[in-house]
């Protein structure tokens, strides 16, 4: 059997806000933006590099959906993005003035800090270690 993870919805409250902070702040490529009506788009954007995973940006549609932007696990860390050199990832993130909520670690997993996208979204910028056990990240 081979089948892997393709899309994580996102919800956001924009998606030419979105749009631009991935592809300006975070560096992601912009895949798709096809309008499916006047209301909605399918937007999808992910980090340079093989292809292992994409964000679906999608705008939200009622009360419920535009209260969970940002927050889509309770305030833990959402989503991990993997870099093969921490040190420039973490510095021209930085530059970009992405917003950092404590500082860089070394954990028994690899080089880690948490960083929030536009929305609060937490994520995990790791550079693994595959020279030790993974313990999960998060």
């Amino acid at each position: 059997m081979n089948q892997y993870l393709a899309l994580v919805a996102l919800l956001v409250n924009d998606y030419d806000e979105a749009i631009h902070f991935y592809t300006t702040r975070l560096n992601f490529r912009l895949l798709e933006d096809t309008s499916l009506s006047p209301a909605k788009r399918w937007v999808v954007v992910a980090p340079q590099g093989p292809n292992h995973g994409a964000l679906l940006l999608a705008k939200a549609a009622d009360d419920a959906q535009r209260a969970a932007v940002g927050n889509q696990t309770g305030g833990r860390v959402f989503l991990f993005l993997h870099t093969d050199h921490f040190d420039r990832d973490y510095h021209r993130f930085r530059e970009n003035g992405i917003r950092f909520i404590g500082e860089p670690r070394l954990e028994p997993y690899g080089k880690v800090v948490v960083f929030a996208d536009l929305y609060g979204n937490r994520w995990d910028l790791i550079q693994p270690d595959y020279t030790q056990a993974h313990v999960a990240p998060g």
